[in-house]
């Protein structure tokens, strides 16, 4: 296996700026992206694709094998034991002896079977384990390798659930075919030699028939199910998408008083997982039903036949009970024919949906010959930049300026003018539909996203945390740092002092996606993971847009501190943040109407004078809420 490079990166969160342009419709259009690709793979194209996987662990799936075999000789053996023993007991009774040796062989013979059946459970173990680890964990690098639009387009909730289910399928895929079905088999091919040989043709085509019928109703019945399985399945993955989703949007419910609302549109969902069940649970009881039939009938016609040999003397007493202790042991198996079948169906519908994700296309991708980024004091330039997250709707038109090395350069204007979009491009979220993006004279097309990204920290408008502790989201920065530089990251942020006076230190939860903290501590917090990265860009994307005035000025000072020797792209719709830049472009409808510095501009009276006008006539903003944890 080829496990993916971890492309994992820092991801600006989306915000009103620029919003892509039929974000909608992409998401009603990826709202099943899953469903759709697994339908393209058949049971055997799945099978095909779990191979690879297996090929590693050849022998021991061999020793399995062998174990199998073993095992199944000696359980062949237990019937003819049986037969011996009761041959030998059934004489005359002054000639009557205890057969020892056949009671300790029939004994051990037990005992084999069950040794052999638990070390092929212990050498098989790890290839099922292992499997399952390196087929999930693909599957998670992978969706973290998709572009943006994937993941603006994902729900969350059906994701993980096709990804725990799969996960588990693989592992019971394997467990049924290699514990149950392939021994059965075996064993089936082997008492029918033994009845051939041992008898007469008539018993082996009874046998034969018997399972020959009871495959062909098990089969039948079993893909005509299957509908109500994969209708179930989905079911509970709309279930589980609309429960997650809910979940993470638990203040806005509250906000509108919507409980009920929610409660019945999850109810929607459970109402389809209900009857999906229903209907597969009656539709089982018509299968065991014509199960238990075939196989009463083929027990009756050769306990039959066996009787009719006993009585014409062509048979033993141990005949007779050979011949029914074969039937035993094959009938339990088949009674658990139609489960496995029907599990290994269930097992291959959930790992269709598994590589379902793999079969996703990675819209960004490294060149085969990419170079890694090395700089230290980048020159970025962006070059006549066409981009537009709908083919029919152009955000940028030709977009054309240069940040130099160590220099500021920010980005201002109306929302929806394309601001946040020159981010997520120099993050390479998506790749240009023309122009070019260079980094010291580089297209980032030929470098590495790994090297670009690693090179570049960013802090959003909107800062979403990890459901973790205050110390990891800062950590996240650089995962390797030490308490030391994660402190000192926090005291540059100007929230080290406001941490120490929580109860729980560094070590207080942040709870899901950050909201029990402010948005002006949730920002900070953001900046100081920025600082700890020790960038050689950095993106600021409306960095303070949460922050009071006074924290504003504070950290505004900061901000400008740590710009020194950094190539630095401030975006922002609060002019007073950006006075201090080298160049201020005015961007309108994803094009530069204005450029010049802050001076320039006001003399100049266009767009820019207009918006600082109207920004000074505004009264002061509110202060944000208290920053107390919640």
């Amino acid at each position: 296996m080829t496990a993916l490079d971890d492309k994992s990166a820092p991801q600006p969160a989306r915000s009103a700026d620029d919003a892509p342009a039929g974000a909608a419709e992409d998401q009603e259009a990826g709202a099943a992206p899953v469903a759709r690709a697994a339908s393209a793979r058949g049971d055997f194209a799945v099978v095909a694709a779990l191979l690879p996987y297996l090929r590693p662990y050849a022998g021991r799936i061999a020793l399995a094998l062998a174990l199998i075999f073993a095992a199944k000789l000696v359980n062949l053996y237990v019937p003819v034991a049986l037969k011996q023993i009761v041959d030998g007991l059934n004489v005359a009774p002054s000639l009557l002896m205890l057969p020892v040796g056949l009671l300790l062989a029939y004994g051990a013979s037990r005992i084999g079977v069950t040794l052999f059946s638990e070390l092929r459970q212990v050498v098989f173990a790890r290839v099922m384990a292992r499997a399952s680890r390196q087929i999930t964990l693909q599957v998670f690098r992978h969706l973290h390798g998709l572009s943006l639009k994937f993941h603006l387009g994902r729900r969350t909730g059906g994701v993980a659930r096709d990804v725990e289910r799969g996960g588990s399928a693989i592992s019971e895929l394997l467990d049924w075919t290699l514990y149950t079905i392939v021994p059965t088999l075996l064993e089936v091919l082997l008492v029918t030699v033994v009845l051939v040989w041992a008898y007469d043709w008539g018993f082996a085509f009874i046998t034969l028939g018997t399972l020959l019928a009871y495959g062909l109703w098990t089969l039948a019945v079993t893909e005509w199910r299957t509908r109500f399985y994969r209708a179930a399945v989905e079911a509970d993955t709309r279930a589980n998408e609309r429960a997650v989703d809910s979940l993470l949007n638990y203040e806005t419910v509250k906000y509108f008083n919507n409980e009920a609302h929610e409660a019945a549109r999850y109810d929607e969902n459970l109402r389809h997982l209900e009857n999906a069940r229903v209907k597969a649970t009656k539709s089982l009881a018509l299968l065991n039903l014509g199960q238990t039939a075939v196989v009463a009938l083929g027990v009756t016609a050769m306990m039959w036949r066996a009787a009719a040999g006993v009585v014409s003397g062509e048979l033993t007493i141990g005949d007779l009970v050979l011949v029914n202790a074969y039937l035993l042991q094959l009938s339990a198996p088949l009674f658990v024919l139609g489960m496995m079948y029907r599990e290994v169906k269930q097992a291959l519908t959930n790992m269709e949906r598994l590589f379902g994700l793999l079969d996703q296309r990675q819209d960004v991708q490294d060149a085969p010959d990419a170079k890694p980024l090395v700089t230290s004091r980048p020159r970025v330039r962006f070059d006549n930049v066409h981009f537009g997250y709908d083919p029919r709707r152009e955000i940028l038109h030709g977009v054309d300026f240069e940040i130099p090395p160590g220099g500021t350069v920010a980005v201002v204007g109306h929302s929806g003018s394309g601001k946040s979009t020159l981010a997520r491009l120099l993050y390479r979220f998506y790749d240009v539909d023309g122009g070019h993006i260079r980094i010291d004279g580089q297209d980032l097309r030929e470098l590495t996203q790994a090297s670009v990204r690693g090179a570049i920290a960013i802090v959003p408008q909107d800062t979403v945390l990890f459901n973790d502790s205050i110390y990891y989201n800062i950590r996240y920065g650089r995962p390797e740092a030490s308490r030391e530089e994660i402190e000192a990251a926090a005291r540059a942020a100007h929230i080290h002092e406001f941490i120490l006076r929580l109860p729980d230190g560094y070590e207080t939860e942040v709870g899901e996606r950050g909201l029990k903290l402010s948005g002006g501590e949730k920002q900070r917090v953001a900046i100081a993971r920025a600082l700890l990265k020790n960038p050689a860009i950095l993106i600021f994307d409306e960095a303070t847009s949460a922050l009071d005035s006074k924290s504003e000025k504070a950290i505004q000072a900061a901000l400008e501190r740590i710009q020194v020797g950094r190539t630095t792209l401030v975006i922002a719709h609060r002019l007073s943040t950006v006075m201090a830049a080298d160049r201020i472009l005015v961007l309108d409808a994803g094009r530069i109407i204005e450029s010049g510095s802050h001076r320039e501009l006001l003399a100049a009276g266009g767009s820019y004078a207009q918006m600082w006008r109207l920004q000074q006539q505004e009264p002061a903003a509110e202060s944000p809420r208290p920053e107390q944890p919640g």
